[in-house]
């Protein structure tokens, strides 16, 4: 069996989708299970060996019909039985489609009989697990195919050892050993800057968390956010700066997951590292933008390891008199009703629960 599974975009939704493979794998042990994704996400899937072959849509090819169409006669050559897209929009439908394959499952949005014979209702909010919508409408995506409960839902990311040597010995360069303090990484800026909780009150965050551990702090940033990191870095405390190693950063995808691997934990903003985090089962503690949807992505929070703090659970009146996109709009007004004092108490419990505080 030839099985092709699909899912575009983020490297969060990539790496979540992996679940999907993982699965089948165990299931259809002989089955080869190819899946495509854009460039920037080939790096959470590489190493996983649930996955046979990835296939990059590139940016070129979306956007030229002509390029499009050959990619897709492509596909339909390798004979796929199965194309499962959990993308399911204008470029996978025609992909799906024209792929040649018995079954073209996907998520029922009306129109999707035009493209796949297999369509299932995404969950709505309410009617989740404890997993996470993000996880539950992913696994239903596998009914057509698996019958018997499933039990493996949590994305895996695949690191080798030399992947990890060399984030030790990047570790060691700055001074920073194993087990003689807690190394926590800090997610300091969003993707999208609606995303980003204050910069002022990250590191206020940041120095309470100093203040309680006396841990290595190292940010996560990209070399072209190094300005809006270095405010927060300023930001901080004088002693506080003293724990955070700056410049200690990792260039690419694959040397961040290797050395995330080896921190104690993750604080910051809900995002792709804090998914990449959970699959490393690195704890998280994360703080989500007031637009964002909870109930998709507050994924495996019934383990003590991984908390969040979203808007929606302190102040539910305010999601009953605005919708998404007005509270978009105002997202640091919404930001400014988060009581910093109560997400230091919950991070304080959270380090005790950890065993990282005593008292």
């Amino acid at each position: 069996m030839k099985i092709l599974v699909i899912q575009q975009k983020r490297i969060g939704d990539v790496l979540t989708s992996t679940i999907l493979s993982n699965n089948l794998k165990k299931f259809y042990p002989d089955a080869a299970i190819d899946y495509m994704c854009y460039p920037n996400c080939v790096d959470v899937l590489l190493q996983n060996p649930n996955i046979n072959e990835i296939i990059v849509l590139k940016q070129d090819v979306r956007k030229s019909y002509p390029q499009l169409m050959k990619f897709i006669s492509g596909i339909r050559k390798r004979k796929y039985d199965v194309v499962i897209d959990a993308y399911s929009k204008l470029e996978t439908n025609l992909i799906t489609l024209f792929s040649g394959a018995k079954y073209k499952i996907s998520y029922d949005k009306g129109y999707s009989n035009l493209f796949y014979n297999h369509t299932l209702k995404r969950l709505k909010n309410g009617t989740k697990s404890e997993l996470g919508l993000a996880i539950d409408n992913r696994l239903m995506l596998l009914k057509p195919l698996i019958k018997e409960p499933i039990t493996d839902y949590k994305p895996k990311v695949f690191l080798t050892e030399a992947e990890i040597e060399e984030a030790k010995k990047l570790l060691a360069r700055f001074g920073i050993q194993e087990e003689t303090k807690p190394l926590v990484m800090f997610g300091i800026l969003g993707s999208e800057w609606y995303k980003t909780y204050p910069l002022d009150k990250m590191a206020k965050i940041i120095d309470f968390t100093v203040e309680q551990l006396n841990a290595d702090i190292i940010f996560n940033y990209i070399p072209s956010q190094k300005e809006d990191a270095l405010k927060i870095y300023n930001f901080c405390k004088t002693e506080t700066q003293k724990n955070i190693h700056f410049d200690l950063y990792s260039e690419g995808l694959r040397p961040f997951l290797a050395l995330l691997s080896q921190c104690s934990m993750l604080i910051g903003n809900e995002g792709g590292s804090v998914n990449m985090a959970k699959a490393l089962s690195v704890p998280t503690f994360s703080l989500f933008s007031p637009s964002v949807d909870k109930e998709t992505w507050q994924i495996f929070e019934n383990e003590k390891e991984n908390l969040s703090i979203h808007l929606k659970d302190l102040k539910p009146e305010i999601y009953e008199q605005h919708d998404e996109k007005y509270i978009k709009e105002h997202t640091f007004k919404y930001f400014d009703e988060y009581p910093l004092e109560l997400i230091l108490e919950k991070l304080k419990q959270y380090f005790r629960d950890l065993g990282f505080l005593k008292s």
